[in-house]
């Protein structure tokens, strides 16, 4: 019996054994399994801390400073001109923009003014295309000191002369009575004259030939003719003939052109003839450019 009992005993005391053998190694485990927990963060941080001082800062700045912003404005500004481009090309294309003196290619809107009025009503044989032609655009000082819009067209040849030219007129006050499209005036030159209007263009031939006048190339511009009248010498013509009273050169009279005026000193600087300075006639309102 005794030996039963101490079987019994043996037995209980080698499961309570075990039982803590197990609770021992589990709790090993865990303490491992904690360790080994604590490691792998530790190795986390490790390689975080690692990884952001890897990220230098001034790799991150010298990336920024990489993407100039005159760059971006380059690209924006490529963009605009993009659009401006496609705007314009169903219309007109403006060379030497401002908003008051500048060129461009004929806008439809003037050329359905012009054609059958002072340019022919059929292209087909005309001597000179409209491509060739520019439409300018300025202002100028009116007799009464107001400023105003004026338009010419001109060959394009002359197109940046002739926006220079009044540009410098307008910042000097000069005046100028009218500066408006001869269509205006039925593309008749002696009424275009008479209303002292300044016109370049108008689609004509030289007298007896078959040749375009420097007007017909858009290459001659007349400035304020009522008060510079064309007289022809032999015949004693006067055009326009209400500009009779001022044939005189040597009389005193406001608007009037000889060499001490500022506009003969532009034109002749840009290369124009005048002529009021010819022989066989004397045509004090015209420059030209050939």
């Amino acid at each position: 019996m005794f030996k039963k009992f101490y079987n019994k005993q043996c037995f209980a005391l080698s499961v309570l054994l075990s039982a803590c053998a197990v609770s021992i190694t589990g709790c090993g485990s865990k303490a491992s399994s904690t360790a080994s927990t604590v490691e792998t963060e530790v190795s986390y941080a490790t390689e975080i801390s690692d990884l952001s001082e890897a990220s230098d800062p001034t790799e991150t700045t010298d990336m920024t400073e990489a993407s100039d912003p005159a760059e971006t404005t380059d690209m924006t500004e490529a963009s605009e001109t993009v659009e401006d481009n496609n705007e314009n090309s169903s219309e007109e294309i403006t060379v030497n923009s401002s908003s008051d003196f500048y060129y461009s290619s004929i806008p439809d809107s003037v050329k359905s003014r012009m054609v059958g009025v002072s340019y022919p009503a059929d292209p087909t044989n005309a001597l000179i295309s409209l491509d060739s032609l520019s439409y300018v655009h300025v202002l100028h000082v009116d007799f009464n000191g107001n400023t105003q819009t004026g338009e010419l067209i001109c060959n394009t040849a002359i197109a940046q002369d002739l926006v220079d030219i009044f540009k410098a007129l307008y910042e000097a006050g000069y005046p100028i009575d009218k500066i408006r499209l001869i269509d205006e005036y039925g593309a008749d030159d002696d009424t275009s004259m008479a209303a002292n209007n300044t016109s370049c263009f108008n689609y004509r031939l030289v007298k007896g030939s078959n040749k375009l006048s420097n007007h017909g190339l858009g290459r001659a511009i007349d400035l304020n003719p009522l008060y510079n009248p064309c007289v022809y010498l032999k015949s004693g013509e006067i055009a326009p003939p209400a500009g009779a009273a001022y044939a005189d050169r040597s009389a005193d009279f406001p608007y009037k052109i000889d060499t001490n005026d500022l506009a003969y000193k532009l034109f002749t600087q840009h290369g124009f003839t005048w002529g009021g300075a010819w022989n066989s006639l004397k045509d004090y309102q015209h420059f030209e450019k050939k």
